[in-house]
């Protein structure tokens, strides 16, 4: 029986992550508690939830879809969503209609795929990364952590170059309704959501009317054996532009701030290039641009010797997985060259792991390759703003000075 005050815990609410995840409180809950009931602590949320802590309980309820169900309650803290039957995204179906979803939008996603996009990519990056290097001082999220990002979705859905920013701005007030910095609030991040809802919506008549070889005619292709139905491709395109710009944009973010806290890693980078691929993944561990997502319990069951009640909310908390020490040695010590690195960013396995991890490896990999090649040192010229969210752990912005 645990003896933790849980009047003295909190790791839901938004204001727990103004500085970032409370890995303190993670640690302790790890070891004294690792399956918890919590209170929801925020308007909209169930009045209590079981919060899962450790990397090997993560991966059980992960796996284990046709107990912990994406599809009841969805799989974001708020409860009794009443956009939830009318606007299903991906991530919120469990098998077989997230099986039959996944398979039709895995064709843009493929590690084929993406190898035809590198070439492409790697032009951009090496472009970005000069320009902020010929500037020298920069907001590195604004100039190179979000246009990467922003490129490859316009790439992949067609959207015109031009617009991606329009991508950017209806993504943070998505995701950043609960920040000050975007004072819009609920109300406008659904107003956004709707924003961006319509525009795919035209993105889905142009191609109907003019067909071209991208993913949105091949997703929309009334010929082929199935096809995204307009409802579900607009809701693919939501998901895509939250999902392939936020956390890729912040896994950068993250990252270069983690080299900048330890110089000796970005010059090992440096001499060493090779070692990118591993420092990604450390990176990715490191950073954990998503801190949770939730299930719900379909049946009773007994996890980790707790009794858990079909309907039971059940929150998985990926940067403490990522901090476990069962799993991970020495888990506060950024080490690009560890060796296994069984990380849970992309989620714990099972139906939901990450579709686009390929896009966003990729996309890190080119980015950090870039930066070993061009830049000698970077430097923090103020401070770090964070994203007040307990949903996403994002960078809002990172001013640096580049030396080459």
């Amino acid at each position: 029986m645990s003896t933790i005050d849980m009047s003295k815990i909190d790791v839901i609410s938004n204001e727990a992550y103004r500085n970032g995840p409370p890995y303190e409180q993670y640690d302790l809950l790890r070891r004294e508690a690792p399956i918890v009931r919590h209170p929801g602590m925020e308007p909209g949320f169930p009045d209590w939830f079981w919060g899962i802590f450790r990397h090997e309980d993560i991966v059980t309820v992960s796996r284990q879809f046709q107990t912990y169900s994406s599809a009841r309650q969805g799989s974001l803290m708020q409860q009794d969503r009443p956009d939830l039957e009318a606007a299903r995204m991906m991530i919120d179906t469990d098998p077989p209609d997230h099986t039959r979803l996944r398979t039709l939008v895995n064709r843009g996603f493929t590690p084929k795929a993406m190898r035809a996009l590198e070439d492409h990519f790697r032009e951009v990056a090496i472009q970005l990364v000069a320009e902020a290097v010929k500037q020298k001082d920069v907001e590195f999220v604004e100039k190179v952590s979000a246009e990467l990002p922003l490129v490859a979705i316009a790439e992949l859905l067609g959207i015109p170059v031009d617009e991606r920013h329009k991508v950017f701005e209806w993504s943070n007030r998505m995701i950043g309704s609960t920040d000050p910095d975007y004072s819009g609030g609920a109300d406008d991040a659904e107003n956004a959501a709707a924003e961006l809802y319509m525009y795919a919506q035209s993105l889905a008549e142009d191609r109907r009317k003019d067909p071209r070889a991208d993913i949105i005619t091949t997703l929309i292709d009334e010929t082929a054996d199935d096809h995204l139905g307009s409802h579900e491709f607009e809701l693919f395109v939501l998901l895509l532009s939250v999902a392939g710009n936020e956390t890729t944009r912040n896994g950068i973010s993250h990252g270069v701030l983690a080299l900048i806290e330890n110089p000796s890693s970005f010059e090992e980078l440096r001499a060493e290039p090779e070692l990118v691929p591993s420092a990604v993944e450390e990176i990715l561990r490191w950073a954990t641009p998503v801190n949770n997502f939730r299930r719900t319990a379909t049946c009773d069951v007994e996890l980790h010797g707790v009794q858990i009640k079909e309907g039971d909310a059940v929150v998985m908390f990926y940067p403490s997985g990522n901090r476990d020490e069962a799993v991970f040695k020495d888990p506060y010590t950024f080490d690009i060259r560890r060796n296994p690195n069984p990380h849970l960013t992309f989620g714990g396995g099972g139906p939901h792991f990450c579709l686009g991890s390929n896009l966003a490896r990729l996309e890190m990999r080119i980015v950090f390759e870039e930066l070993a090649r061009q830049v000698k040192g970077i430097e923090l010229t103020g401070n770090v703003s964070r994203l007040r969210s307990h949903f996403v752990h994002g960078i809002k912005t990172l001013p640096v000075r580049l030396h080459s």
